[in-house]
């Protein structure tokens, strides 16, 4: 007689059901445990027997056999040492086949028996759900599991726990979810002296999601514009959120089981490894760039990353997902963020200074900046230069807007953008906007279309340079509560994506 048992095996974001089968035989006593396990689900048999023992259960003298299947589907993690025990328990009779059956479980053993809270339980119960499952998790996972909604979910503390519950000994409550953590605005721009243009920038990348490069010399205030831009961007959606903690669920990330509405702001070490950037390493794990998925990704000191990961942003940017393609593994993660990059002119970093500057200026810019390729600098919408700021302005007082007065103005944006694009599925915001959304919502007035024509026409602009300046446009009419895309809208786009360059005029 066999029992069965379900569990969850990870690819990517995606939750293939496991089917692990017991079966108690007679034969030469043995412990097997086949189904392409790695070294922590093979060392499942020694925790489940420890386990067992603390609760005075002994294992027959018998042949016992546990398969997971499909037997060709590689299984990782410790997680499969809870499904394991309840089908050996089901197959000694002590567990009923029938309510074990109708669950996915996951969770780490301890050798006294207590269940270790495990990554992935978001979307064990996404697949639990679709399967019409319940799904019994560690007590630690089971607030992150419960925000699905659409299955019942039992955490149990303990294995002696799961037992009292399928025997009818002490039936436990359903998990509840965990606490929304609401945005926490610290770091306000009105603490930033000057640089009014580059807070400019900021507020049009974060009402339309454009990625900005910023240019200037060392301690201009690049990072510390960087670190504010959070404080302006609107929550995260309950859909935006549940994406986001998915990534972050498999990472172990979520912070006590609670989904926050903060967007994410992840800024890598510019030694990071491709793997570490885009995501791969064993199991094929997800990447900054996922991690930052609805987010921000700022990269400091952009040119000194890697050439390798910096060309490998180039499709993320434009497609918003990212394809991990190793030789045991081929797994897909979401990652549509806004790309923050901030750089030295040069490498000594006082380019702009001539008292300052090395004795290969200007070839020590252009060799510097030449690192970031001309198809990577075309993907970014909105280019600034960060002057230095005076000492004697540092003792001015604060001055400009709040960080909640323009995330206001933010917000607005963003929703004037979903009303519009509500027809357009997979479409939030402007940076979204390709093909008949583009042409039908950002096309600017006979000014604004004559002026764009004149700049891609004198600088060469690329098909992807011309539709982004036509976004940017588009993000500073919403921000101006504007319902068309006129000759202003246009020449602020301009100015920004040229930098220096003069913008024609009628």
């Amino acid at each position: 007689m066999v029992a069965r048992a379900y569990t969850v095996a990870f690819e990517g974001l995606e939750a293939r059901m496991v089917e692990v089968q017991c079966a108690v035989a007679p034969g030469v006593p043995c412990f097997t445990l086949v189904g392409l396990p790695d070294k922590a689900v093979s060392e499942a048999k020694e925790r489940v027997r420890a386990a067992l023992a603390t609760m005075s259960i002994a294992l027959p003298s018998k042949r016992i056999t546990l398969n997971l299947s499909p037997a060709d589907l590689p299984k990782e993690g410790s997680h499969f040492d809870l499904p394991i025990a309840m089908a050996l328990l089901a197959a000694l009779e002590i567990l009923p086949k029938d309510s074990v059956e109708h669950c996915v479980a996951l969770g780490e053993l301890s050798l006294d028996g207590s269940l270790v809270a495990v990554t992935g339980a978001l979307p064990a119960a996404m697949a639990a759900a679709e399967e019409d499952r319940t799904l019994i998790c560690p007590q630690g996972c089971g607030a992150e599991a419960a925000w699905v909604g659409a299955c019942t979910v039992i955490a149990p503390a303990s294995l002696a726990e799961t037992i009292a519950h399928f025997t009818g000994q002490r039936v436990l409550d359903p998990a509840s979810p965990g606490e929304v953590t609401d945005p926490a605005r610290t770091r306000d721009l009105r603490e930033v002296k000057g640089q009014e243009r580059a807070k400019r920038a900021l507020e049009i990348a974060a009402a339309g999601r454009h990625h900005v490069l910023m240019v200037g010399t060392p301690g201009s205030g690049k990072s510390m514009l960087a670190a504010r831009l959070p404080g302006i961007l609107p929550p995260l959606s309950p859909a935006e959120a549940l994406e986001t903690s998915m990534i972050h669920s498999l990472t172990g990330l979520l912070d006590e089981g609670g989904i926050s509405r903060t967007r994410p702001f992840r800024e890598p070490h510019h030694t990071a490894s491709m793997a570490a950037i885009v995501g791969g390493g064993r199991s094929a794990k997800p990447g900054e760039i996922s991690l930052a998925h609805n987010g921000v990704l700022f990269m400091d000191e952009f040119p000194e990353f890697s050439r390798q990961v910096l060309e490998t942003l180039r499709q993320p940017i434009e497609t918003g997902e990212v394809v991990v393609a190793r030789a045991n593994a081929h797994v897909r993660y979401p990652c549509r963020f806004m790309l923050v990059a901030a750089a030295n002119p040069c490498k000594c970093g006082y380019l702009s200074d001539p008292n300052r500057a090395c004795g290969r200026a200007p070839n020590c810019g252009e060799d510097y900046m030449g690192r970031i390729s001309g198809p990577l600098m075309d993907r970014f919408d909105l280019r600034i230069d960060v002057p230095p700021v005076c000492y004697t302005d540092l003792d001015l007082p604060e001055g400009g807007d709040s960080s909640a007065t323009v995330a206001a103005r933010v917000a607005e944006a963003r929703a004037r953008q979903l009303a519009r694009y509500a027809d357009f599925p997979g479409t939030r915001s402007n940076a979204d906007a390709e093909g008949a959304s583009l042409t039908s919502c950002a096309t600017p007035d006979a000014a604004g279309s004559a002026l764009l024509s004149q700049v891609a026409e004198r600088f060469g602009l690329t098909a992807r340079g011309y539709h982004r300046v036509l976004r940017v446009a588009r993000t500073i009419a919403d921000l101006e509560g504007s319902d068309a895309v006129g000759r202003a809208h246009v020449a602020e786009a301009v100015s920004f994506r040229l930098a220096d360059a003069p913008v024609p005029q009628q």
